[in-house]
């Protein structure tokens, strides 16, 4: 039987908030092996506080965009490496930087991690993930460092309300109520929400409970939040 490819964007908040966070990632990883016989998983990393460094301080001398993003894609190529030790996937493999290598990749693998792929203006490492979503006709599912989507930030506001089910349109039209920075903090950037609804791609939002990875997989019932519909 053909494995069915899962895309996930694991934040680069989740692989290191300030040190590396070894206890989540043994969570993640022995939820994702656990599942691999069923199947393969495409996993895009972001570049979290490392890379909101990087361009903070390419910003404040006054480098351009495109240099602020470069530097932020070299800091999700780091840790995707990172995690591919992790795993004790064969480094001398190193990692795709195209989706022609990944889908080399993934014909000899069933875990495949990478950071965002060629440069595009306007995108993060979520963009690269939405893309691969729609290559492989699969589902989405995003891991960030809150438990799903809310109405504003929770971090700044205790009043936050939690959404756990926004349609396409809807979570397209939130995302782009603010203009694309490079490190950007909302759960998606803009290109891959416009893709998300575009291409109709089911799209689920989670935290850091691996038992809501575990559901999803399984198709259970699971805390988060669902773009659908």
């Amino acid at each position: 039987m053909k494995k069915r490819v899962i895309v996930l964007s694991l934040g680069g908040s989740l692989i290191i908030p300030d040190e590396v966070d070894i206890k989540y990632l043994k969570e993640f990883k022995k939820t994702i092996l656990k599942n691999t016989k069923k199947y393969k998983f495409i996993v895009c990393c972001g570049g979290g506080s490392i890379a909101r460094k990087y361009i903070s301080a390419l910003r404040k001398i006054g480098f351009n965009e495109k240099f602020q993003s470069l530097s932020g894609i070299s800091a999700t190529r780091m840790n995707a490496r990172f995690m591919n030790y992790f795993f004790k996937i064969n480094p001398e493999y190193g990692i795709p930087h195209t989706k022609k290598t990944l889908k080399d990749y993934l014909k000899k693998q069933n875990i495949v991690f990478c950071g965002a792929l060629e440069y595009q203006p306007n995108q993060t490492s979520d963009s690269t993930a939405a893309q691969l979503a729609k290559k492989y006709k699969t589902i989405f599912i995003n891991l960030t460092n809150v438990k799903g989507l809310y109405d504003k930030n929770p971090k700044k506001h205790k009043d936050a309300k939690f959404i756990s089910k926004i349609s396409w349109k809807d979570f397209n039209k939130k995302a782009h109520e603010s203009k694309y920075q490079p490190g950007q903090h909302f759960v998606l950037d803009q290109t891959a929400a416009k893709i998300i609804m575009e291409e109709k791609i089911p799209t689920y939002i989670i935290g850091k409970d691996m038992k809501q990875l575990g559901n999803i997989l399984k198709g259970k019932k699971f805390k988060g939040t669902l773009v659908e519909g």
